[in-house]
């Protein structure tokens, strides 16, 4: 049942706007919902297949609240270390992960909640094609390897969606809506989240977006135009794709993020400016140069509209476009004093509602030639922008561009259908991030996001740091892939990012001396601990053996376990491991990052020596972890006196 906001809740307007921005899907049409409401502030939304209410607006599919409850859903694997798979794997912060998203998302979400600054993913199109992502958790954990890439003895997909499918949309919707959910988690509160997608979802994809993330936080969709419309088709013919972008606070993301790119041709017109003014002599005059320069400008196909506004330079050198100076209203602070025509001394026309500026910033503009006069007095006068200090633009609802990658990667010996284009991604980054930020891509696919994040710090000095996701799906055998050896997407994604790094180092030279073009590999695995089966009997007896015996599953490795715990405690990925030689009859290890103000002390010895005991100095914040069975109840009381303490 949905109930208006009202004074009976007792809720001021502070509490309802944190109350919104922790829980946006609560809110539809100024109602709250209170069926989301309870589902959110439960483990397990209820048992109900369709999630309607006819009294509030929203998208609603079969099966919604199945996709919410495997949002919810703990996860049942852990990550592993790949040593050798990746590149500078002991310096790196870089990492790649095999899996399948969803449980990705769930492992991480401890050690990564509000610390991603961009998610970038391009999902798959709902095109008729197949989709292999089948979120059924109560499952066994043979089906659970298969369903995660770890076992595939024929190499099918494991779920199909067809335009034959009833529920051809529904399955997709379901696809998605628990990822985004967790996704949002994930994002810092000025964080954003950039999707790419076609017209068969968008319309869908945008009304999940606007639950999850709340419509205040739309920040708008971008029209790419690929300058190619699409072939054989009913109906119209689409050359453009969808960026939605949404962001996870609105109103912390504008006092942080401008949402300014720069424009991508400025450099270029304005080293044609200084070539043609270089020229200027007897021969050669500033009015021809100048004139060479607009017809230039004119021809530039390149070129923006506003990019073609600057199609002059003055006397100096310095490329500028005229911009009126008009007041857009009638305050008694403006100006309406006229300006004397330096040629006629005879004062020019005054707009109807003043100058835009006071009388003494009219003197400073004067004073910084930053006027522009026309040939005589009967023209109003322009105030002048140059293009040096404007290399900025706001960004623009419409995207040109009409290339692709697919030579870029075929230089790289890469196999790979329509991947993303590395500038677009590049400057998306450019907009919504600073230089040390973490960037997101849980659909990998040939990780053009990896690459765009290593060559936007060659450029500009950065040190992003990038995170991508992908399942290890399987190449279909008469594909170029898999004539070129790769066995999976995953295998074409890892060696894109090497190949792309060399290069791009290389390319930098000197300037690549800080430059991290590594990566760290983890994959996806069932856990180390063995997870306690439900129990509804009544023998304390057989309750009792559900918790005796050795908690960890047969051929547990150390350096597994520590990851997952690691993770569990919240600490990321590429946070220190450093084995502590103090301790000379135990191994043990001392995980730290910078985004926690404690380290965690491990030891998964099969006994903690005493020496270990009395050498172990936690502090008041670290945590010292190791196996329940490593110690005795006396030494674990004596290690409670030291500091905190977890046993498995």
């Amino acid at each position: 049942m949905a109930k208006k906001f009202d004074n009976s809740f007792k809720l001021n307007e502070e509490q309802l706007a944190a109350l919104k921005q922790t829980i946006p899907e609560a809110f539809k049409d100024g109602f709250v919902d209170i069926g989301a409401l309870s589902d959110a502030l439960s483990d397990y939304p209820g048992e109900d297949d369709l999630d309607t209410d006819d009294n509030l607006f929203g998208l609603y599919w079969p099966g919604k609240r199945a996709a919410k409850r495997a949002a919810a859903v703990p996860p049942l694997g852990t990550l592993i270390p790949v040593p050798g798979d990746g590149v500078d794997e002991e310096t790196t912060r870089n990492i790649y992960i095999e899996g399948d998203n969803l449980e990705v998302l769930k492992i991480i979400k401890k050690a990564y909640t509000g610390k991603i600054k961009m998610i970038y993913i391009d999902p798959p199109y709902n095109t008729g094609n197949d989709f292999i992502y089948n979120d059924d958790f109560s499952e066994t954990e043979e089906s659970y390897k298969k369903r995660t890439g770890q076992i595939d003895e024929s190499g099918e997909k494991t779920t199909t969606n067809n335009k034959s499918d009833g529920r051809f949309h529904s399955k997709w919707c379901s696809m998605m809506y628990p990822r985004l959910f967790l996704a949002r988690n994930l994002l810092a509160d000025d964080g954003v989240i950039i999707i790419n997608i076609d017209e068969n979802e968008v319309t869908h994809l945008q009304m999940i977006c606007d639950e999850i993330f709340g419509t205040e936080n739309n920040l708008g969709t971008i029209i790419w135009d690929k300058r190619n419309p699409k072939g054989s088709v009913k109906g119209v013919s689409y050359q453009h794709e969808n960026i939605l972008v949404y962001s996870k606070s609105s109103f912390v993301f504008s006092e942080n993020c401008k949402m300014l790119r720069p424009k991508k041709n400025a450099p270029m017109m304005i080293s044609k400016a200084e070539q043609l003014y270089k020229k200027i002599d007897v021969s050669y005059s500033f009015e021809q140069a100048n004139c060479d320069y607009t017809k230039w400008v004119n021809l530039q196909k390149e070129l923006t509209g506003g990019e073609k506004a600057y199609n002059s330079f003055d006397r100096n050198g310095n490329v500028f476009r005229p911009v009126s100076m008009a007041a857009p209203d009638k305050p008694e602070t403006r100006s309406h004093r006229p300006l004397i025509h330096p040629t006629t001394k005879k004062p020019c026309p005054v707009p109807a509602k003043g100058w835009r500026f006071p009388d003494k910033s009219m003197d400073q503009l004067l004073a910084d030639d930053e006027i522009i006069f026309g040939i005589d007095d009967t023209t109003q006068p322009c105030r002048k922008y140059l293009l040096k200090d404007n290399m900025y633009e706001q960004i623009s609802s419409l995207l040109y561009y009409g290339g692709s990658d697919t030579d870029l990667l075929s230089s790289l010996g890469i196999p790979f259908d329509t991947p993303k284009v590395v500038n677009i991604v590049k400057e998306h980054i450019l907009s919504f991030t600073k230089q040390d930020d973490i960037i997101l891509d849980f659909f990998s696919g040939s990780a053009t996001t990896a690459h765009a994040v290593m060559q936007l710090n060659a450029e500009d000095g950065g040190n992003r740091q990038f995170i991508m996701v992908q399942l290890p799906e399987v190449c279909k055998k008469d594909s170029e892939a898999a004539k070129a050896g790769f066995k999976n997407i995953c295998e074409i994604g890892k060696e894109r990012i090497r190949k792309a790094g060399k290069k791009i180092k290389e390319e930098a030279g000197l300037n690549a001396a800080n430059l991290d073009i590594g990566f760290k590999v983890f994959r996806l695995a069932p856990s180390n601990i063995k997870s306690v089966k439900p129990y509804t009997g009544t023998n304390i007896k057989e309750l009792s053996d559900l918790f005796s015996g050795d908690p960890l599953v047969d051929g547990w490795k150390p350096e597994n376990l520590i990851i997952e715990v690691m993770l569990k405690e919240g600490f990321p990925l590429d946070s220190r491991i450093t084995r502590l030689d103090i301790y000379k009859k135990n191994k043990v290890f001392q995980v730290s990052s910078d985004f926690c103000d404690h380290s965690l002390i491990i030891c998964f010895d099969k006994n903690i020596e005493s020496d270990t005991v009395e050498k172990l100095d936690l502090g008041e914040l670290n945590i010292f972890i190791c196996l329940d069975s490593a110690i005795t109840d006396q030494v674990k009381a004596r290690l409670d006196d030291k500091g905190r303490i977890i046993t498995i």
